[in-house]
């Protein structure tokens, strides 16, 4: 018993000298041999390696050509840029993800791989949420880009503001009125609004009020009216005009005066300005008097005698001045005449201003 106790705390006190030296020889020998397999492990995995570098490069480098190949069938369907650019590029982006997908795997991180594969779609929803207006009129860009209820140089009218269609990009439909601004509006605003197309038919109807007084011949008033408009070069014949009775006012029988022009060619508030002045002149020479709402104030004295009879009689004379002086033959033209009679369209000219203008935002058009 003895002997074996005295050999135990022998052995007990020579393993506190054992542990002292033991760990530097495993450690090196340790450190030696990780290396060694580490070495032997990457030069086994070399190859598959480089295989995977090789598909990555070979993914990236035929993303573009094999995505322009596998839209053509979407180019036939249809015709939209946008669409097609987004065909192309959401293509070429899973052709490098697949390329990425196998170079993890051959790589021997299929763990990883699987977690960045299942992370994208996350990723995608929470860049969704925080993106959703830039979001919402992208995807509203792409309907607009499908369904083209407009294009370029069209006149339209959304949101309450009317200009001519310069540009459409993945954000915003840009504008330019007829003051020559830019209007920026977004293609989520654009889908959602009412869009009135102003170009897509060019018949436009324009109309105006003018009133006549009760002592006229209403029926030869309005044969007359009608036979001057349509007289005028720029007022079509198909739909005719028309001159209809509006109201029955408290001096005057009032008019609405309908006409239509090729808006492409014609400005409606130039002709409807035309055809006024011509009406104007028109009943003045047939003694169709055209009188206003005002009223004549007469105060009498005690006797019942006109205070102001001076007043009055002036005040004839002066109507008769200008009755006269409506029945004088219309002067030569002038210079001035020119841009007076001018009744075209400004669309063009704010074409060509648009096209001259600087571009307010960057990006290709989408229609």
């Amino acid at each position: 018993m003895l002997n074996a106790l005295i050999a135990t705390l022998a052995n007990n006190t020579s393993i506190p000298a054992i542990d002292t030296v033991k760990p530097n020889s495993i450690s090196w020998s340790f450190l030696k041999d990780q290396s060694v397999q580490l070495l032997h492990t990457f030069m086994q995995l070399l190859p598959t390696l480089l295989l995977g570098i090789v598909i990555l490069v070979i993914s990236y480098l035929i993303a573009t050509p094999l995505s322009r190949l596998l839209i053509k069938p979407v180019t036939y369907m249809t015709k939209s840029k946008l669409v097609h650019l987004v065909a192309r590029r959401g293509i070429s982006t899973l052709i490098i993800l697949l390329g990425f997908y196998l170079f993890l795997r051959l790589a021997g991180l299929t763990e990883f791989a699987v977690a960045i594969m299942s992370g994208t779609g996350l990723i995608g929803l929470i860049l969704g949420f925080a993106f959703r207006d830039i979001a919402e009129n992208f995807i509203a860009s792409l309907l607009l880009s499908v369904q083209r209820p407009f294009k370029i140089d069209d006149v339209i009218e959304v949101d309450g503001r009317i200009g001519i269609v310069k540009k459409v990009t993945a954000r915003a439909t840009t504008l330019v009125d007829y003051d020559g601004n830019h209007i920026q509006i977004p293609n989520a605003t654009v889908y959602k609004n009412t869009i009135k197309n102003l170009t897509a038919n060019p018949k436009m109807r324009g109309h105006f009020s003018i009133g006549i007084g009760y002592d006229n011949d209403i029926r030869d008033a309005q044969s007359l009216a009608i036979s001057t408009i349509s007289q005028q070069t720029s007022v079509l014949s198909d739909p005719p005009p028309q001159v209809l009775i509006d109201n029955l006012g408290s001096a005057t029988i009032n008019f609405t005066v309908y006409f239509w022009v090729n808006g492409e060619q014609y400005s409606t508030v130039k002709v409807a300005s035309q055809l006024m002045r011509e009406l104007i002149n028109s009943f003045t020479q047939h003694n169709i008097s055209m009188p206003d709402n005002a009223r004549e104030r007469i105060l009498l004295n005690s006797q019942g005698e006109d205070i102001y009879p001076i007043a009055s009689e002036a005040k004839t004379e002066t109507t008769e001045e200008i009755n006269e002086q409506s029945h004088i033959q219309k002067h030569k033209t002038t210079e001035h005449e020119h841009s007076i009679d001018d009744v075209s369209s400004d669309t063009d000219d704010i074409r060509e201003q648009a096209d001259e203008s600087r571009d307010p935002e960057q990006g290709k058009n989408i229609i």
